[in-house]
């Protein structure tokens, strides 16, 4: 798995989550993880998530820390379980690095969203293509131009840019770990 992080801030609006994004936009070919950091705004036209569909959700945000992942001849099952291990990943981190006390005992994981109480910090969704599985993943940086109560790396107090670069090398260790474990395993009869 090959990561990358974009310099330059765009706005994330859901058209970014396409098979090979990493390869056509920044010559990045294979399994990946990019980050870059933007605003948030999902059109109707671009949300995958049905839920958030039907309940005409705003998701948006002023600015964000985004990351795609992007797996290749895996199904949504698996790619739904890289999501929720991204998420843990996110979230243990966060506790090992934030000097805010409440974030040590109280940052939770809810399938794929991270919870300090009802304030929540990330957002996130999977999806297949038809050479792909791909996640979309992102933190609040601020809590300014949210449609609902959010937490933000500006309150645990954890640098975007550190924190991109860190997240990334751990999901890296994470992959190629689950990829060698698949490869040192005798079939049984």
């Amino acid at each position: 798995m090959q990561t990358y992080f974009i310099e330059k801030k765009f706005t994330y609006d859901g058209s970014q989550l396409h098979s090979l994004f990493a390869y056509l936009s920044y010559g990045i070919l294979g399994p990946s993880v990019v980050a870059w950091k933007g605003k948030c705004a999902i059109p109707f036209q671009h949300m995958v998530d049905g839920e958030d569909l039907l309940a005409k959700a705003k998701i948006e945000g002023d600015e964000m820390l985004h990351f795609i992942i992007e797996v290749f001849d895996r199904d949504l099952f698996s790619g739904v379980a890289l999501q929720r291990l991204f998420a843990s990943i996110v979230r243990d981190y966060i506790q090992a690095h934030s000097p805010v006390p409440a974030v040590n005992e109280s940052l939770r994981r809810d399938g794929d969203d991270i919870y300090l109480g009802d304030r929540k910090l990330s957002i996130s969704i999977a999806t297949k293509s038809p050479v792909s599985t791909m996640v979309h993943f992102a933190m609040n940086i601020t809590n300014k131009g949210t449609p609902v109560e959010t937490l933000s790396l500006e309150d645990i107090q954890l640098d975007p840019d550190q924190v991109a670069q860190d997240l990334m090398a751990l999901l890296q260790n994470e992959y190629m770990g689950i990829v060698q474990a698949t490869q040192k395993v005798r079939p049984v009869p």
